[in-house]
């Protein structure tokens, strides 16, 4: 795995230092809400978990599965749930919790389909933002890094499935990908 990897980008300490950060900012700003947490499965579990025990204040939490890629490396602008919320919305408070923000189309679709259920607030915390790739009008509440338009790994975020495990974000050579 770490032969496919053309750069580290950031380190398992920097990525966890930012984490506690956001979490603390989060905690601040949701005392007193109704939180609840929905990770978009798969590439943010990683973050999310990190993320959700770096946070003080009362949360439930909840898991999306939602396909715009298959195993290519660009959106396909169609979104496929794949898993919907288990709970009614109606008054909660929720913090979308995504890997990377790119094109926003895909967070675009799901933050108004979720919005229509009734909730009371809905923001977005990014591990990373790509803003480069931004096709959607759609603006992180939270991130922890922007990053530059490389293909990014590790820390959650895959390519085909792969290298979720990595502790740390690199950059994917792109032999990798291109083949």
């Amino acid at each position: 795995m770490e032969n496919a990897i053309q750069q580290v980008l950031l380190t398992e300490e920097q990525i966890a230092d930012k984490v506690k950060e956001l979490g603390s900012q989060i905690s601040r700003d949701y005392a007193g809400k109704n939180l609840m947490m929905v990770s978009v499965l798969k590439g943010s579990v990683v973050f999310m978990a990190d993320l959700m025990r770096a946070i003080t204040v009362p949360c439930q939490i909840d898991f999306m599965c939602v396909s715009s890629y298959g195993s290519g490396t660009e959106s396909s602008g169609v979104v496929k749930i794949i898993k919907d919320l288990d709970i009614n919305l109606h008054g909660l408070d929720l913090l979308i919790v995504e890997d990377i923000l790119d094109s926003g189309k895909t967070l675009h679709y799901i933050t108004k389909m979720l919005s229509d259920r009734g909730t009371a607030s809905i923001r977005i915390a990014t591990l990373l933002d790509k803003p480069e790739r931004r096709a959607a009008p759609l603006t992180p509440d939270y991130c922890c890094f922007t990053v530059p338009d490389e293909f990014v790994v590790g820390y959650g975020l895959d390519y085909d499935e792969k290298f979720r495990n990595l502790p740390y974000i690199g950059v994917l050579k792109p032999e990798v990908y291109t083949k």
